[in-house]
């Protein structure tokens, strides 16, 4: 379905009856990334709601600058579409970006979050302070920040070089389709440029507010995003209880390589932490 709120309009998937869960992907996916767990989750007697986030899939496009792409924006728009349904009290789950976006979320609102699960990414800080082997993973963060370079880079033969980035992405084809649209690329990239410049990373440290708890924290062996530090590592950044688990030979995108485990996972800290 699609909802209209007060700056854009998002495409989301709604299902299931219970006590609700927010689902939230990252880059360059849409709300189809969760519906493994959307299924599974239906089925244990919960109401999932999944939306595509504003620049990505078929939900809206601001034609702003990157500012409109900022992660604040994207969590305005996540407490909007709560409101709209009625969610008083609920559980999160975030993939990629969709971690870090959730994790704002939960800092915004702690009273209402029911429990916060972060997979593959973790806490900035955590990500910021894993080391040289995260930096060099990062590579392609300060890439993204030059626009146009790196929209035709990416593109360029056919998404060659993005296509390389995905490798080992279960739905290449269909996360690459919306990408074709006049300007669907830049504002997927936005939420780099306006999330995450060079400083974030790779400034001087400073302090970033700890995440409420309860805390789940999932990577995948085969990530080559992410090392294990900068997911393990956000346990000094959680104001409550933390668990951590770790999903061998699976890749980046495992809510699809590994959904029974995935799903597994969820199901078990979601039933140790209910929504009150």
């Amino acid at each position: 379905m699609r909802v209209e709120l007060s700056e854009v309009t998002l495409d989301v998937e709604a299902s299931g009856e219970g006590p609700a869960v927010l689902l939230v992907h990252g880059f360059p996916d849409s709300h189809h990334l969760w519906r493994h767990q959307v299924a599974a989750l239906n089925a244990a007697g919960y109401r999932t709601i999944a939306p595509t986030l504003r620049g990505f899939g078929a939900s809206d496009r601001p034609e702003a600058g990157p500012e409109a792409y900022h992660p604040a924006k994207h969590v305005g728009d996540l407490l909007e579409l709560l409101a709209r349904l009625d969610v008083d009290r609920f559980h999160l789950v975030g993939h990629d970006w969709g971690s870090g976006i959730a994790q704002g979320v939960a800092q915004t609102v702690p009273d209402r979050v029911a429990s916060l699960s972060l997979l593959s990414v973790g806490h900035f800080a955590a990500i910021r302070d894993a080391g040289w082997a995260q930096k060099q993973q990062s590579w392609y963060m300060l890439l993204f920040q030059h626009a146009g370079v790196s929209e035709d880079w990416l593109a360029r033969d056919d998404f060659a070089n993005l296509r390389h980035m995905l490798d080992g992405h279960p739905d290449t084809e269909a996360v690459l389709e919306p990408l074709r649209a006049p300007g669907a690329l830049t504002a997927a990239l936005n939420i780099y440029r306006a999330g995450m410049p060079p400083e974030v990373l790779f400034g001087p440290a400073f302090e970033l507010p700890p995440l409420p708890g309860p805390v789940m924290g999932v990577w995948s062996t085969g990530d080559p995003f992410l090392t294990e530090q900068s997911m393990s590592g956000t346990a000094k950044h959680v104001a409550g209880s933390w668990r951590y688990e770790r999903i061998e030979d699976t890749g980046h995108w495992l809510t699809l390589d590994a959904p029974e485990r995935v799903n597994a996972l969820l199901l078990d800290f979601l039933a140790e932490n209910p929504a009150r």
